[in-house]
């Protein structure tokens, strides 16, 4: 049983597909909530569409929540493995008459509807049933409904959409319990978060209308009700629904393009969550910061540029030895060849040059290029372009005077600059051939920082290599 003062919160997503970016931001958020208030955060894995559910849906699931860092407290739940304890609430409602037994048929509430609808009313199903003498009751299936109130007002006091009502008189009787005996969604959502001391559901406002239906069964049970906050779904840059051309792809997509997973967290808490103008924030900052009340009531825009925008910067920050081992995990999901030991020492030492403009993974890995491969270096179509034969001559004259230099930043840089002069010409004309013979690239860290990694005997013998 929780105190008054505990926070617990749940994900339930259902395992259908893969966990898609809008439901990794309510994983967040209700993650975020119950961290910034010292409570638990719950999975609960909502299987109860049995042909639709599969095991690697799950699994998938699984993988993106760790991916993210997303931590769950106990063992996660299945919401198909509690259908009996579904179902004897369903008859304890019946017991209480604030349930009934429903014999109409899908024909006879398809004519129903239409009956409504061709006389301009509401096709909302009023069951005949409703308030029958069980006397008169038919041996022959039935559904079990909600007796739902039909008069007033229900409100629900929600702490990102205030203050939402609806007339009872709009709200229909959901089904509980389906003709054969099968809990419904709508009612094992109920009694899981009630079993499961939920006291806050932090979902997408899809859900606005089925929180008014769903507190009708907390009331019938005599059940606290949660306290909900329903927030605004995820847009394209266009304003429109989301869509998979605007990145509304598995979470695994945005692993496998090799974004940080701190980087994630950072931009979903800002997708639709604000704390001031900050941008930034480790996700200690977003622990700290996290409240219900920093949710707008607007959907958000999903953005590349922010993305990668911040990405950077988490890059930037991010400590050697995790980028390390963030490039291993990368090329382990991509099914990359993986480094040896000897490549991974070498990125390591480079790390500190290399992650000053990286956005992603691939980025990081291709500035990387010039340590991670060996000779000989098979320059690309941008850099073989600088290796023309008046630049080879250059380098073939430049090499001797390495030899001999002190191998530190001031001293090469000293070296090449008075080199530059002697050919008449700019430091440029000397480090984009100087470069592209040393990195077979284009783009790469400054040549000076270049040298220092790979070395003297290094450095002279991919220069030699240019030559030829």
């Amino acid at each position: 049983m929780n105190t008054a003062n505990d926070v617990v919160t749940r994900f339930a997503p259902s395992p259908t597909g893969y966990l898609h970016i809008g439901g990794a931001r309510t994983a967040l958020f209700n993650w975020l909530f119950a961290r910034a208030n010292g409570g638990k955060f719950l999975l609960r894995i909502e299987d109860t569409d049995i042909a639709r559910s599969t095991p690697e849906a799950t699994e998938a699931i699984y993988a993106g929540m760790r991916w993210l860092g997303l931590d769950w407290d106990g063992d996660a739940v299945s919401q198909a493995a509690g259908a009996a304890r579904h179902s004897k609430v369903a008859r304890e409602m019946l017991a209480s008459d604030h349930a009934y037994k429903c014999f109409s048929t899908k024909s006879e509430i398809e004519a129903a509807r239409e009956i409504s609808r061709a006389e301009g009313r509401a096709t909302l199903f009023q069951s005949p049933w409703r308030e029958a003498d069980p006397s008169t009751y038919p041996d022959a299936p039935y559904v079990v409904r909600l007796k739902a109130p039909k008069e007033g007002e229900i409100t629900i006091k929600d702490k990102v959409q205030g203050k939402v009502s609806w007339k009872c008189e709009t709200l229909d009787d959901l089904v509980l319990l389906r003709a054969d005996g099968s809990p419904t969604y709508m009612l094992a959502v109920v009694v899981d978060d009630h079993d499961m001391g939920v006291t806050h559901i932090i979902r997408g406002d899809d859900h606005l209308s089925n929180a008014a239906r769903q507190t009708f069964i907390y009331l019938a049970m005599g059940w606290d009700v949660p306290i909900f906050a329903h927030i605004p779904l995820i847009h394209g840059p266009d304003g429109k629904k989301l869509s998979k051309r605007h990145g509304a792809l598995g979470v695994g997509e945005y692993q496998k393009m090799g974004y940080l997973p701190d980087a994630m967290r950072n931009y979903l808490a800002r997708l639709g969550w604000s704390h001031g103008n900050d941008e930034y924030f480790t996700t200690d900052d977003l622990i700290k910061a996290f409240s219900l009340g920093g949710i707008g009531k607007s959907p958000s825009r999903f953005d590349f540029k922010k993305l990668d925008n911040l990405s950077g910067q988490h890059f930037r920050d991010a400590e050697d030895g995790y980028l390390l081992d963030q490039v291993v995990d990368f090329l382990a999901v991509t099914d990359a060849e993986p480094l040896n030991e000897r490549q991974k020492s070498d990125l390591l030492r480079a790390m500190p040059v290399l992650k000053d403009r990286a956005k992603t993974l691939p980025d990081l890995i291709e500035k990387a290029h010039f340590i991670l491969s060996s000779r000989p270096f098979k320059a690309n179509a941008g850099a073989s372009q600088k290796l023309d034969p008046v630049s080879r001559g250059m380098l073939n004259r430049l090499t001797p005077r390495l030899r001999d230099v002190s191998w530190d930043h001031e001293n090469l840089e000293a070296a090449i600059r008075g080199f530059a002069k002697q050919e008449n010409t700019g430091l440029g004309k000397i480090a984009q051939p100087l470069r592209a013979a040393l990195t077979g690239r284009t783009i790469s860290p400054s040549v000076f920082d270049v040298m220092l990694l790979i070395g003297r005997s290094e450095t002279i013998a991919r220069l030699e290599d240019a030559a030829v």
